[in-house]
Formats: C-alpha cells, sequence, structure tokens
C-alpha cells in the first residue's frame, strides 16, 4: 500500500490498475483534460461501461467530499493522516 501512495505507477500493479488510477488522477488534477480516449483506454484495459462510470462517481464523490471538509475546516482525525 505505501509504494501505491508512494508512486502507483512504479509500485507493480497490472495494467488494468494503472490505466483506473491514471484516469483517476487526471480526473482529479486536470478534470477538463479528460478525453473520449481516457475512457476508450479503460474500455481498452477492461472495464465495463458501469465501471467506468463508478470510477468517475468515486473519484468525482471523494474530490466533492474533500471540497466540502475543506472549505469548512474539517480536521482529519490523527489515525488518517499518513506518516
Amino acid at each position: 500500500m505505501a509504494r501505491i501512495q508512494e508512486d502507483f505507477r512504479s509500485a507493480g500493479l497490472d495494467p488494468k490498475h494503472l490505466a483506473m488510477l491514471g484516469y483517476s488522477e487526471k480526473l482529479t488534477l486536470t478534470p477538463s483534460a479528460v478525453e473520449r480516449s481516457d475512457v476508450e483506454a479503460l474500455r481498452a484495459a477492461g472495464f465495463s461501461d458501469a465501471d467506468i462510470l463508478a470510477i468517475a462517481e468515486v473519484t468525482g464523490y471523494y474530490a466533492y467530499v474533500n471540497r466540502i471538509a475543506d472549505g469548512l475546516g474539517v480536521q482529519v482525525e490523527e489515525w488518517f493522516v499518513p506518516d
């Protein structure tokens, strides 16, 4: 898990998981740059349309919740903060 947190690209993950995390990273950091080809890459990696929808929903929801928490000054519990 620590290797994934540090750099998922060099953590030894299979191509399907790399595609999912790469898409999630792009959707998080540069959402306006996501293109049809990014979705097609997920399909090519073996994800169904329902899977892709779930990936986008979870990624978007995570971003939403974090922005709400940040915007309200919610403090993260100490056990949750990585070392």
